[in-house]
């Protein structure tokens, strides 16, 4: 998954916000940061897990309709004229 800026909106609100830096030492105690990480992992797990439930139930999908796929025959010899 790409980020990044996508349009001339987004490229100039990126270039406003880069410049700020956040110096405020009482928001580091009001989070854990192991606990931070934890969280952070155990969503990257789960996405990670849905992705490959996703492919998993992608193939499932296909393996069904191709096994349900009927072909007809076809003639490729055209009627003759009559004459």
């Amino acid at each position: 998954m790409a980020v990044g800026a996508r349009d001339k909106i987004d490229r100039e609100l990126v270039r406003k916000y880069s410049k700020l830096k956040m110096d405020n030492p009482e928001t580091t105690k009001l989070v854990d940061s192991q606990k931070m990480l934890a969280a952070m992992n155990d969503y990257a797990m789960m996405h990670r897990q849905m992705i490959e439930v996703n492919s998993k139930l992608k193939d499932i999908c296909n393996d069904v309709t191709s096994k349900s796929v009927v072909y007809l025959r076809l003639n490729f010899n055209p009627p003759r004229a009559r004459r």
